[in-house]
């Protein structure tokens, strides 16, 4: 008998990374199921490209943030096609403008908290027990470079409090989890911009950044090839890791002298 394909949820997906690691998992043969906030249009051409690969993929319209959008992700995705093998909190609320944490209004502040660390932690809540059922599960959380040393960061204080909180998330549910077959990991990108997100290695491989003690821009493909490894079989033994994809930089430190 044929065995099913593996399904990933992939949080915020119609566009960037998201979107990157959604047509590499779709690449390895897993049925995938898009999720957006606002960008429907976006969503509706990824499935079709998609679907074209062979595999099955739907696109669910929530926010993380909400946490009735949460459960009607989860309900919606179970009754369409099925529970998740795999959920990459891809999503997570950003606030461009910086700004001392004073200056943050309530409703911003709930806003980062609820879309990095609380929509995540139920998110994850309500697919445990499919994943326990199988004796299989890959769970990715996304950090920022150095998160797991949870130094200050200047003029990011909720954004920085929400995902130093999901690191200790991470490294508990994964210990707790392991013995069900489910690993639980958080990638920690580098300052990847714009169109880069969508971007393969070789197409930013030729362009300087100065700014990178690599030398080159990141590119989505450079998340979504260590998503891909983390999310095979044989990857079981690799799990409670925080895992900077960053070309070496350090997102943080350079603030910190500024403000001496």
């Amino acid at each position: 008998m044929e065995q099913q394909r593996k399904a990933a949820l992939i949080t915020g997906s119609a566009k960037g990374l998201g979107k990157m690691t959604a047509l590499t998992l779709a690449d390895t043969g897993c049925d995938i199921i898009l999720n957006y906030v606002h960008s429907a249009e976006q969503a509706l051409e990824l499935k079709c490209e998609i679907e074209a690969k062979g595999v099955q993929c739907i696109a669910i319209q929530a926010d993380i943030s909400r946490m009735d959008d949460v459960k009607r992700l989860v309900y919606t995705m179970e009754s369409e096609l099925r529970a998740p093998d795999i959920v990459i909190n891809n999503a997570g609320p950003f606030i461009r403008e910086r700004k001392r944490f004073a200056s943050y209004s309530e409703e911003e502040i709930m806003y980062l908290l609820n879309g990095n660390l609380t929509g995540v932690i139920l998110l994850d809540h309500l697919v445990l027990p499919s994943m326990r059922e199988r004796g299989w599960g890959r769970i990715i959380h996304y950090g920022f470079g150095h998160a797991a040393e949870a130094r200050a960061w200047p003029h990011r204080a909720v954004y920085a409090a929400s995902k130093v909180g999901l690191v200790s998330f991470t490294k508990t549910l994964a210990v707790e989890e392991a013995p069900y077959g489910i690993t639980v990991n958080m990638i920690c990108p580098g300052d990847i911009r714009g169109e880069d997100k969508e971007r393969t290695i070789a197409e930013v491989a030729g362009r300087d950044d100065t700014e990178s003690p690599r030398g080159r821009p990141g590119s989505g493909e450079d998340i979504a090839r260590v998503i891909q490894f983390l999310c095979e079989d044989k990857s079981d033994f690799i799990t409670g890791n925080m895992m900077d994809v960053s070309g070496g930089l350090d997102p943080i430190r350079p603030i910190i002298a500024k403000q001496l």
